[in-house]
């Protein structure tokens, strides 16, 4: 399905042309500091957010989402911060990974299906904290998270470190 050239903003930001719908993955991952409902819920939050700003994503984009978690993370499901979000009508599901043996603990992992213009290329993926060595080429630096979520870096006090 293509666009006629209408020269209109499209709702994932893209402008006029003629590029076809694709139903496309967006992959991201992170860590949770500890098995608890707040530190699982704010590395998903941080996740999804920085996965939106990123590739301009709205909810009516987002066809699906599935996240999964290590094994060792069970105090909540990580969707509910998408809920949180405001992704109230996408349809999001919770999993947990394999137990592979010396794998990367208190991991939460996403697959975003979104339906976007963007070419496979264009998309971004995210991998925050610890989970950066799971993917290094889809890293994002701590500096650049705390820009996408337009948190103010520390500041020194004093002059002194």
């Amino acid at each position: 399905m293509t666009d006629q050239n209408d020269g209109a903003t499209r709702p994932n930001g893209m402008e006029g042309g003629s590029r076809a719908l694709a139903c496309r993955g967006i992959r991201g991952a992170t860590t949770a500091d500890a098995n608890t409902a707040e530190d699982i819920l704010e590395a998903t939050q941080e996740l999804v957010t920085a996965l939106v700003r990123l590739n301009d994503l709205h909810p009516e984009d987002i066809a699906s989402a599935i996240f999964t978690t290590t094994p060792d993370l069970t105090a909540i499901f990580p969707a509910l911060a998408a809920r949180q979000l405001g992704w109230s009508e996408v349809p999001l599901i919770c999993s947990h990974e394999m137990n592979v043996p010396g794998a990367l603990d208190h991991v939460v992992r996403v697959l975003l299906h979104v339906n976007t213009t963007k070419t496979a290329s264009e998309i971004r993926h995210v991998y925050l904290k610890r989970a950066r060595q799971l993917r290094p080429e889809w890293g994002i630096a701590d500096d650049e998270l705390d820009a996408l979520l337009e948190r103010q870096p520390a500041t020194v006090q004093g002059g002194h470190a």
